[in-house]
């Protein structure tokens, strides 16, 4: 895959939902409906700018996994894979393994 986001965009390979408990109960599908998803950032773009036109560095970068609100990111399919492009404002927490 070769993109290039723009500005805070960033590119995001979301995980695949749960469909399992630890404990072995089966989810439904609306289970998750509310909660934020998962993902890992393929791509970064270098940051938007400042009032004064200066670069403000992303916080994330490429190879971290992510979490990010449900309805914030656009979906996009590429190579037959789906992708989220979704603005750094749209990442609510990085995952700290």
């Amino acid at each position: 895959m070769k993109l290039k986001p723009l500005s805070d965009n960033i590119v995001i390979k979301p995980k695949e939902r749960e469909e399992k408990t630890e404990g072995g109960i089966l989810l439904p599908d609306s289970a998750g409906e509310s909660k934020p998803e998962r993902g890992e950032v393929v791509a970064v773009g270098p940051g938007k700018k400042d009032k004064d036109g200066k670069r403000i560095k992303p916080e994330v970068s490429k190879g971290e996994e992510v979490i990010f609100t449900k309805y914030g990111p656009n979906e996009i399919e590429i190579d037959e894979e789906e992708y989220l492009i979704a603005k750094e404002e749209d990442v609510l927490a990085i995952v700290e393994k």
